[in-house]
């Protein structure tokens, strides 16, 4: 596989004389946050993160998506956080699409540079800093852990795509294929974070229709994606936020791969009373 080159987001704002018409939308079913909407004044500072800024794509809304929250975190030379997650039963993957960070678990330091995972459980102890000279992005989607009694809490790991070799789709010839991180029968996970990749030409051939919420950052290429009854266009730097049941499907027209960061959740029962 070619080297990565993940896009990321740099900020700033467009000129006063650029028309405002752009590809944004939020629907019943979906939402495409495209890269061009991703400035400077949409960004969030966290408490006890230090030169850090936040771009917040995704947060559990009631009759939306409910399970989970993503951000792009871009950690300046010198900042990062030695209390970064406040929630104890949140569970968090990081994925770094630029620079290099350096992440201590239970005090074992791991160097993650682009293209660097890593699976944080609830109630893991970890910091997070950048000693480099550049800056540092990554993606950090949390979900509240789903425990249930007799199956034991996952434990931390890191790693790195390219350790990990992509496990085709059946009968797609490999044009279609999915970077697992994690053991999709392992339920002690109930969430993946995976990375799913399209050959130009290479298409999903039907409309999934399924109970698990998705996000789907663009890491590079672009396709045309079919959102409930919509066809939309997206590329590098993209963000679909499909909410359960929304049919989808898409075709990667090319010239080269399209891929993206995948998040849903797995391998628990329904919540039959979620009010409660």
């Amino acid at each position: 596989m070619d080297k990565p080159n993940y896009f990321v987001p740099h900020g700033g704002h467009p000129p006063q004389t650029d028309l405002l018409t752009g590809r944004a939308v939020f629907t019943e079913a979906y939402a495409v946050i495209p890269k061009g909407v991703m400035r400077d004044i949409v960004t969030s500072a966290l408490p006890f993160w230090d030169k850090t800024r936040t771009w917040i794509i995704a947060r559990p809304l009631s009759g939306f998506s409910e399970t989970f929250s993503q951000y792009i975190v871009e950690v300046s030379p010198g900042g990062g956080s030695t209390q970064p997650e406040p929630d104890p039963e949140a569970e968090g993957v990081l994925f770094v699409v630029g620079g290099e960070i350096t992440l201590t678990i239970a005090g074992t330091e791991h160097r993650l540079g682009k293209g660097g995972y890593a699976f944080l459980p609830p109630s893991c102890k970890w910091t997070l800093k950048n000693d480099s000279a550049a800056p540092a992005t990554f993606h950090w989607i949390r979900k509240a852990y789903e425990a249930v009694p007799g199956i034991p809490v996952p434990e931390a790991f890191v790693t790195h795509e390219a350790s990990i070799a992509p496990a085709p789709m059946p009968e797609t010839q490999g044009r279609w294929a999915t970077t697992r991180f994690v053991d999709p029968l392992d339920v002690r996970h109930d969430m993946h974070v995976n990375i799913v990749t399209f050959e130009p030409g290479a298409v999903i051939p039907f409309l999934e229709t399924h109970v698990m919420e998705h996000g789907l950052y663009v890491l590079e290429g672009k396709a045309v994606y079919k959102l409930n009854r919509d066809w939309v266009e997206v590329e590098a730097g993209d963000f679909m936020w499909l909410r359960a049941f929304c049919p989808q499907a898409c075709y990667a027209g090319g010239p080269g791969r399209f891929r993206y960061l995948l998040y849903k959740d797995a391998n628990r029962h329904m919540k039959l009373r979620p009010f409660r």
